[in-house]
């Protein structure tokens, strides 16, 4: 096994114990990187001197016994909207051509201090908004699509260029492309991660998480960047806690929801089959299964596109205005509609969403979490705009991607996707257990169960 395989929790025990080095770590990833990013296009920006320097900087502060813990030395990669001082942040649009970050945002911020060694910048959908990361190829299929908008990110994790990643997610932009590329992503509390210095698509919204080979390297991210920042108004004043999942499989006594409505409707079948065979694998572990009725189902859409177009069409006015000639069309055809969207229906999403939080959290107090899938479909053929269900139904690749994310979003609560398969054609599967907010722990800890009993997941072969 080269070192750019392995898991971060993997590659941190090797540098504890002083039998891999971060120079050796950040060298192997970087030569997968000119191996595979040729290929994948998951990286907007590479600093492979800026890394070996880190490398060499966290090998010698472990040396002298300055080890900060164990993201001390390991690669990661940014997503293309988080400020690195320095660094452009283009978020992938021509509108963002001469910008370079005046400052670290926090995230980038207390990775750094974590010890973390930054490979690059990897590429999202124009502003985040869109799901397919038209930039990048799938990591075991380039004719298909990444996932968005976080696609670079998982990508990169995903065929070995990064340890581990960051993404951000409005309606799934984390979840959609870890579950079409075999990877762990998670999204968690809304508030509990600051997005400061992170460029926004819709601000009530947004989230910030990690993309990693395993649940328990998500804990470990996890750590790293929870806890309050005054400078984001949404960020949670409240206590963090040790995120990294404990060894064992004992689920006894857990409640976890399986949706009755909405989750398994409009959903290709061998999902649904992979997906019902992890819940029964969780009930083997000793979760007892719980029936759920999803509430309010006929508003998540609306709710959903009633937040987020006036929200970012209000972030963008200025230069929607000024340089509309400057975005891709399919970004600038949303902005636009945004500003013809009446104030009554934003307000009404507003409205939708308080309704829907409360109703959200009378289920989970039925339960501790529900497992679900977290697309309807494995990724889709690059050139492929629309998904025909076996009923006849047509929906965009789009609205298919978000439908099954982005009620955490609008709620508030944490998601987790972790693999469950392939299709017969060799595309991952991913479920998402969802959970009471702040529950980031019981998530983390029932999906590192799942993954303990399931065999060590190789690293995709597109590249």
């Amino acid at each position: 096994m080269q070192p750019y395989e392995l898991s971060l929790t993997a590659a941190a025990d090797e540098i504890r114990e002083r039998r891999l080095s971060p120079v050796e770590l950040t060298d192997s990833v970087l030569q997968r990187v000119a191996q595979a990013e040729p290929h994948l296009h998951a990286y907007v920006t590479i600093v492979a001197e800026h890394a070996r320097r880190a490398a060499r900087e966290a090998a010698h502060d472990i040396a002298a016994g300055r080890y900060r813990g164990p993201l001390h030395g390991i690669p990661m990669g940014l997503k293309d909207l988080i400020d690195v001082a320095g660094t452009a942040t283009s978020a992938g649009s021509r509108v963002r051509a001469d910008h370079h970050a005046p400052a670290d945002s926090t995230v980038a911020a207390r990775l750094r201090e974590a010890g973390a060694v930054l490979v690059g910048k990897t590429h999202t959908h124009e502003f985040a908004y869109g799901l397919t990361t038209p930039q990048t190829h799938n990591a075991w299929d380039r004719t298909r699509v990444a996932g968005g908008s976080s696609g670079g990110s998982a990508v990169a994790v995903a065929s070995g260029m990064a340890t581990f990643a960051l993404g951000t997610d409005t309606g799934g932009s984390i979840r959609v492309p870890t579950a079409l590329n075999g990877v762990v992503g998670l999204k968690p509390t809304y508030g509990l991660v600051p997005r400061h210095g992170v460029t926004s698509l819709s601000w009530s919204l947004d989230h910030v998480g990690p993309i990693t080979r395993t649940v328990e390297d998500a804990g470990v991210v996890l750590n790293a960047l929870a806890g309050h920042d005054p400078r984001d108004p949404a960020s949670l004043a409240t206590p963090v806690a040790d995120y990294r999942p404990i060894a064992g499989t004992d689920l006894t006594g857990l409640r976890v929801g399986v949706p009755r409505t909405y989750y398994f409707d409009h959903i290709d079948p061998e999902i649904e089959a992979a997906v019902r065979r992890a819940i029964d694998r969780l009930q083997a572990l000793g979760a007892r299964l719980v029936d759920v009725e999803t509430p309010m189902t006929r508003y998540i859409q609306a709710t959903q596109w009633g937040l987020m177009v006036p929200e970012a069409t209000a972030y963008h006015q200025g230069t929607l205005r000024t340089v509309p000639e400057l975005y891709q069309d399919d970004v600038r055809i949303l902005l636009e509609a945004g500003e013809l969207m009446p104030a009554g229906d934003y307000l009404r999403a507003q409205r939708s969403r308080t309704l829907m939080r409360q109703e959200w959290a009378r289920m989970l107090q039925e339960v501790d979490v529900i497992a679900a899938p977290t697309v309807p479909a494995t990724a889709v053929e690059a050139d492929r705009s629309t998904i025909t269900w076996a009923d006849g139904t047509v929906e965009d690749v789009s609205d298919a991607y978000v439908r099954l994310s982005s009620p955490a979003n609008i709620t508030g609560v944490p998601s987790l996707s972790l693999p469950v398969g392939h299709d017969a054609a060799g595309l991952p599967i991913g479920m998402q257990l969802l959970g009471r907010p702040l529950g980031e722990s019981v998530l983390l800890r029932v999906g590192h169960a799942y993954e303990q009993t399931q065999p060590a997941r190789d690293l995709a072969h597109a590249a």
